[in-house]
């Protein structure tokens, strides 16, 4: 049972408050849980559960926005943190992105989804059909009338049908003139290389996203070609288990519009699509960099929107780097960032400068870790590959689309 709700800043200040239940939980709570992240340097990696002196926290970090929950006695921490994700989820979606100017200006809303969201410290409601039936999205329009009118409540005076449903993740007997149902794969590539240019990790989190406009109630069956590469699946509720455990296929009634069907890990791969080769050399108070960036293995599909990234050490004083393909900024916090976007075919895209060490100090000795970024549309290089997709209970063959997408997650290069 979680007893309380905060939502913290990049800076630590806490945007919103929800009491869940009738013992009160101190905001002190929010100074300590920000002095133990300091303590621990790293906060992006930091554990999702701490145990304070007084309180059980939870949190996660979506886009500088700190989620956290508390609670006194103990509980499941993977109900807490999928709630958690959740409501980021949720508000993300209703707000158009996670940021601290949105929630404060939507906050009326953002009470009015944790009201039904969460009751008495126990999940409620949590899924986005049936919420926007019961609170209406800000628009300009709900903004004008909220002004004239002095109201500024969202929420709806009947009940969303979905509630009462065998199906409730569904809106209640939606209606299209024409049938349609999207199947996106989306991947993201984590790796890493350490300085002898060997690829000592490499897998995919993957998902499986749907955009479904169906009237009625359909049934839908997804299957897969090679569905055995997959590990770590999560599926979202409308999934049959069953017929996934016996025959590893997927059979649902789908979630009116966008939805994540399921996620997935596909690990140990070989090979990465790109290389990136640094090389740093330091003496007599400079440091020459020379870096590479190149094809490994062709996807057939062009690879764009590749970066290089890279963050100077505190040692360095500047930075003199340009680029023979693409550009090159050195940002305000010392970052180095040479953003190429497509690979030419005539040549090989190379960095290379000089950084000016601080005074009295003859060599580099803490190198930078390179941070690498690329999209790959059409292609998922799992290798996972959608072998068919039937629907029932609908009066015509509706229209199907496939789409495939690979992008760089965590791609650190050593050097």
């Amino acid at each position: 049972m979680l007893q309380c709700i905060f939502l913290l800043s990049d800076s630590g200040e806490v945007m919103l408050e929800k009491q869940l239940t009738g013992q009160r939980v101190d905001r002190s709570i929010c100074a300590w849980f920000w002095e133990h992240t300091i303590s621990q340097g790293d906060f992006p990696k930091l554990q999702p559960v701490i145990a304070s002196p007084t309180h059980y926290l939870f949190q996660i970090l979506r886009e500088g926005i700190t989620f956290l929950a508390c609670t006194q006695v103990e509980m499941p921490p993977l109900m807490a943190i999928e709630f958690l994700c959740r409501v980021a989820d949720v508000l993300s979606d209703y707000l158009g992105g996670l940021n601290e100017d949105l929630i404060k200006d939507n906050f009326v809303i953002v009470y009015e989804l944790l009201d039904e969201m969460i009751d008495n410290g126990f999940p409620l409601t949590t899924e986005p059909n049936i919420l926007r039936e019961m609170i209406a999205p800000p628009n300009i329009v709900n903004k004008m009338l909220s002004v004239v009118t002095g109201n500024s409540s969202n929420m709806s005076d009947t009940l969303p049908g979905a509630t009462s449903s065998c199906i409730p993740w569904r809106t209640a007997d939606p209606k299209y003139a024409n049938n349609e149902v999207y199947v996106d794969l989306v991947e993201e590539m984590d790796a890493i290389v350490n300085r002898d240019g060997v690829l000592v990790k490499c897998e995919i989190y993957g998902e499986v996203q749907v955009n479904s406009h169906l009237s009625g109630v359909p049934d839908l069956t997804l299957s897969f070609a090679n569905p055995s590469i997959l590990d770590d699946v999560r599926f979202h509720p409308c999934v049959r288990f069953r017929p996934w455990e016996s025959q590893q296929i997927l059979s649902f009634v789908p979630p009116d519009g966008q939805f994540k069907l399921m996620s997935y890990r596909v690990r140990k791969l070989k090979s990465s699509p790109i290389y990136v080769k640094p090389q740093l050399t330091s003496d007599a108070g400079t440091c020459r960099v020379s870096v590479l960036v190149g094809i490994r293995n062709d996807p057939r599909k062009t690879i764009d929107s590749i970066t290089v990234q890279f963050q100077l050490p505190p040692c360095i004083l500047s930075a003199d780097l340009t680029s023979n393909y693409g550009t090159v900024n050195i940002l305000a916090n010392k970052t180095c960032s040479w953003s190429i976007g497509r690979i030419p075919k005539d040549k090989a895209p190379a960095m290379s400068g000089t950084l000016v060490l601080e005074t009295g100090l003859e060599r580099l000795h803490v190198f930078p870790t390179f941070q690498v970024g690329f999209r790959i549309m059409g292609v998922a290089l799992s290798g996972l590959q959608i072998d068919k997709l039937d629907l029932k209970n609908l009066p015509k063959p509706p229209y199907k689309g496939f789409r495939a997408l690979t992008r760089a997650g965590e791609f650190e290069v050593r050097s």
